[in-house]
């Protein structure tokens, strides 16, 4: 929670619109009811593990059957895992290693949001 309230915070500093969820479960009905609205995000940033929730790994594939489109960054402090280091076989766009400074976090985003490939 506390990750996610900075990171909320930074990228609305940044110029962001945020929205924000506990967990993949969450995630995948804040993306489908933005989609709705007929304001769909520019991007998402899930983390990889959520500790008694839904995951980035599991939530990317649900994303990405709403959306084939879905531009997903992964983010994660454990950086052995092989959904880090192959990300794009797992559905997502873009990988955030944590820690993570704010620059880094507005490179990832900016390379996500501006590439051909989702």
């Amino acid at each position: 929670a506390i990750i996610r309230e900075s990171t909320a915070a930074i990228l609305k500093r940044l110029g962001y619109t945020v929205t924000q969820a506990a967990d993949g479960a969450e995630g995948i009905e804040r993306y489908r009811e933005a989609q709705q609205q007929n304001l769909p995000f520019d991007a998402v940033i899930m983390d990889l593990t959520i500790p008694g929730g839904m995951g980035g790994e599991r939530a990317v594939r649900e994303v990405k059957r709403l959306d084939p489109d879905a531009r997903v960054i992964v983010s994660s402090g454990y950086s052995q895992d092989p959904v880090m280091s192959r990300f794009r076989e797992y559905g997502f766009s873009g990988v955030l290693p944590k820690p993570y400074k704010i620059v880094e976090l507005q490179e990832v985003l900016h390379q996500v949001i501006s590439s051909d490939e989702a």
